[in-house]
């Protein structure tokens, strides 16, 4: 547990350290991590402001992540919550203020909000202590709500959160709404960016980018850690990979419409100006100034290359397309890179890539069957894939699963929520 003055000196570094991480969901689970080591708390969640309503977007759970394996990780669903006075999550972002609860289950009588039962029966934890706080601007706008649950004195035994605790987590709130907003900011510029290659390639969703940009992300961890990766390195790199990974195909703003439209299968001349998305992708961040720029340059560039060599654009200089000295193959074309000579970011992006577009549906054909992908991935291994990042990626198919949830097609979610208004 932190003393009082080991709280107040690490609220004073909070700032400076929530403000190096850029992506939005990553930033989301150092919050979380951050408030639980605060005020000692079992578990948390974090809702994100949608409109009028509350997303459900990331969870931990001390107690039921130890019932776990060694490195797997809670799998949670999404879901929305109204913002009005009938929830807690939602009460506290209406009414802008903390909601400090000693026991959910002796909300005294009269209240607007109850404590819905159904997760604790389902899991078999037994939420007890609840301290639920708005995300809050200096304007008074909520942008979410961070719920923390079951403080914990130094024997481990659930006690209410003090007042001094939620004195801490309001200042903690305060500081975690700004670095939220600025994530939120950056979030928002990648997806407009993605837009724009939308409104020239309909493939390119933002649905599609997020779970491409998740995926990646899952792999990434999981090979690290199996190589014996220390967790700072893998920590280190986390961030920028997972905004880098949803800019793989960003290079497509520079290829014809004539071509990106075309409903049937390219000629040999019409692919051949396809695969300089991936050039034209990686020139937009030549000018390099920081890590995101060196993973995302990486990321366009190679995530259609092979690993038997067959793929593309192979080695070329990114600032011309023109093949690297010493890298070209007899027909003049530039030689493929294979194996590990393949970055690894780009490597587990051609999974997730490819994995998300045979699941997803497309103008051109149906989603595939999730046995059918999978034969594909399998198949693929030693030839199309790095074969060690394909084990991994079988390994982390229950989180892909969950992720892939999380970040569903709007025709997807539109379908929820008409099923949602059938069965009310």
């Amino acid at each position: 547990m932190l003393t009082a003055e080991q709280k107040l000196e690490a609220l004073i570094n909070l700032g400076v350290q929530l403000n190096q991480v850029a992506d939005l969901d990553i930033l989301m689970e150092r919050i979380l991590t951050e408030a639980r080591r605060f005020v000692n708390a079992e578990a948390g969640s974090i809702y994100i402001c949608e409109g009028d309503r509350l997303r459900f977007s990331y969870t931990q759970n001390a107690a039921l992540q130890k019932k776990l394996a060694p490195g797997e990780k809670l799998i949670f669903s999404t879901f929305t919550l109204p913002v009005d006075r009938n929830s807690i999550a939602g009460w506290a972002a209406s009414e802008g203020r903390p909601l400090n609860l000693p026991d959910v289950y002796e909300i005294p009588e009269g209240r607007s909000y109850r404590f819905s039962r159904q997760f604790d029966e389902a899991s078999g934890y037994r939420t007890r202590s609840m301290l639920t706080l708005p995300l809050a601007t200096t304007r008074s706008d909520v942008v979410g709500v961070l719920q923390i649950i079951n403080a914990q004195d130094e024997h481990g035994l659930v006690v209410p959160f003090s007042a001094e605790d939620e004195k801490m987590m309001q200042s903690f709130a305060g500081t975690a709404t700004v670095a939220l907003e600025r994530a939120r900011m950056t979030r928002a510029i990648i997806l407009r960016m993605i837009r724009m290659a939308e409104l020239r390639d309909p493939k390119e969703t933002g649905a599609h980018v997020n779970r491409v940009g998740a995926y990646s992300v899952e792999i990434y961890e999981n090979w690290a850690k199996k190589n014996g990766w220390p967790e700072e390195d893998i920590e280190a790199k986390r961030d920028v990979f997972r905004m880098a990974a949803m800019l793989h195909d960003v290079g497509k703003v520079g290829i014809s419409d004539a071509i990106l439209k075309k409903p049937g299968r390219f000629t040999p001349e019409e692919f051949a100006i396809m695969k300089d998305h991936t050039v034209l992708g990686a020139r937009l961040f030549i000018d390099k100034r920081s890590d995101f720029d060196d993973a995302a340059s990486e990321v366009a560039l190679t995530h259609h290359e092979r690993w038997d060599g067959q793929g593309y654009p192979g080695h070329v200089d990114p600032a011309t397309g023109l093949p690297l000295k010493d890298y070209v193959s007899v027909d003049g074309r530039p030689r493929g890179k294979s194996g590990e000579e393949i970055p690894l970011f780009g490597r587990i992006v051609a999974i997730a890539d490819v994995y998300d577009a045979l699941c997803s549906k497309r103008v051109y054909k149906p989603a595939w069957d999730e046995s059918e992908a999978l034969k594909i991935m399998e198949e693929g291994a030693g030839r199309q894939f790095d074969p060690e990042l394909v084990s991994v990626f079988f390994d982390s198919l229950d989180m892909i699963h969950s992720l892939r949830n999380r970040y569903p097609d709007q025709e997807d979610e539109d379908a929820k929520d008409l099923n949602k208004l059938e069965n009310i």
